[in-house]
């Protein structure tokens, strides 16, 4: 193998494929990206078995061939080489020597018929759709898949194909996010598919918003490929609880508020509030909203905003720590809040959010102690 590329062409192809490769593994292949030179230029390849990623850069190629190379120590190389052309060349016995300026290193790789083969998946009936769409609903709501391990299916992202829209849900059992983006992606019959949340980063983070992505899954896995990469991830199986029935649709309690000067008062009533439960006591009437908190052994807080206020006066706890992190994925400067009682589910949609797509929050309230 030997090629000739440029810094910052291997530089965006190291950086693409980095995120797959596991920090630890008892498996050397897996910390080791993959390089594979053909007339066309290269292609720069990691997995850690559940999400792989691959993505091909220019160079100018003089001999075909593929190696794996340590990832971190070649990332760390490039990364520190003056912005000139890069010669690599890989002699029999698995050495990769790299030249940049007066800069010379050898590398020790291994075989690349050790790197893991990538999942079968055809992409010939699946479907097709803009990276926009995608990246506005993993945006929105990958953030509420649960991290915990006691319930695997909730650390993934519901993903609903259907004719005439896309819709993800995730959920942690005390908050909840949901997208529904109207949109026809081509082809492919309707699914619901569970992608783990790490995957979908992934999706985002590579895929420009104005390139089309084609999607395509196999039994167990899903493909996803543009014209110069590719990410294929390990499908969560199993029966997604049954999110419509936690969304309530009776709420006759509604409070619109800046959203700004909302989420500064919970960051300062948090201050204060329990480590554990990180609960805070809100007080709904006519016009404001009391915020207040009372943390045995450390103190108490009070701060009132301004709110537009439809409905009886209620109390009201909530974990405050959820909430914030529900408002940071609202769009816009106003946000609309309604309720039933102090135990039922609350919802948080935008307000004047000028766009087709249609987005809800939901948090679980917190039992008030008097």
């Amino acid at each position: 193998m030997k090629l000739t590329i440029t810094r910052e062409q291997l530089q965006e192809g190291l950086v693409a494929v980095a995120a797959s490769i596991p920090a630890k593994t008892t498996l050397p292949i897996l910390s080791n990206i993959l390089l594979e030179a053909t007339k066309d230029g290269i292609r720069l390849s990691g997995t850690d078995l559940d999400i792989a990623v691959s993505t091909s850069v220019s160079a100018s190629v003089d001999q075909e061939g593929a190696i794996t190379l340590p990832a971190r120590k070649l990332v760390e190389i490039v990364r520190e080489l003056p912005s000139a052309a890069i010669r690599v060349t890989a002699s029999g016995e698995q050495r990769v020597t790299i030249e940049c300026g007066r800069s010379r290193f050898r590398l020790l790789g291994l075989p690349r018929e050790e790197f893991p083969a990538f999942p079968t998946v055809r992409f010939d009936g699946g479907w097709r759709t803009s990276s926009r769409d995608l990246q506005k609903l993993i945006g929105h709501v990958a953030f509420a898949a649960s991290t915990e391990e006691s319930r695997p299916i909730l650390n993934g992202v519901l993903w609903e194909l259907r004719p005439e829209r896309m819709r993800m849900v995730a959920t942690n059992g005390h908050r909840l996010a949901r997208m529904d983006v109207p949109t026809s992606p081509a082809g492919g019959a309707q699914a619901d598919l569970i992608v783990p949340p790490k995957a979908l980063e992934q999706i985002r983070r590579l895929f420009g918003s104005d390139e089309e992505v084609e999607i395509a899954r196999s039994e167990n896995h899903l493909g996803f490929r543009s014209s110069t990469t590719q990410i294929y991830t390990r499908l969560i199986e199993g029966p997604y609880p049954n999110y419509e029935q936690v969304i309530p649709r009776e709420n006759d309690k509604a409070a619109t508020t800046d959203k700004a000067a909302f989420m500064s008062a919970l960051r300062r009533m948090s201050i204060v509030a329990s480590d554990q439960t990180h609960r805070i006591r809100m007080a709904f009437a006519s016009g404001a909203c009391k915020l207040s908190v009372q943390t045995p052994d450390l103190g108490e807080a009070q701060e009132e905003i301004t709110v537009s206020y439809d409905g009886d006066p209620l109390e009201i706890g909530f974990n405050a720590s959820y909430l914030l992190e529900i408002l940071k994925y609202i769009p816009t400067d106003e946000v609309r809040l309604t309720f039933k009682a102090p135990e039922r589910a609350a919802t948080c949609e935008p307000v004047g959010w000028d766009d087709p797509a249609s987005y809800l929050t939901l948090v679980m309230p917190l039992r008030l102690v008097d």
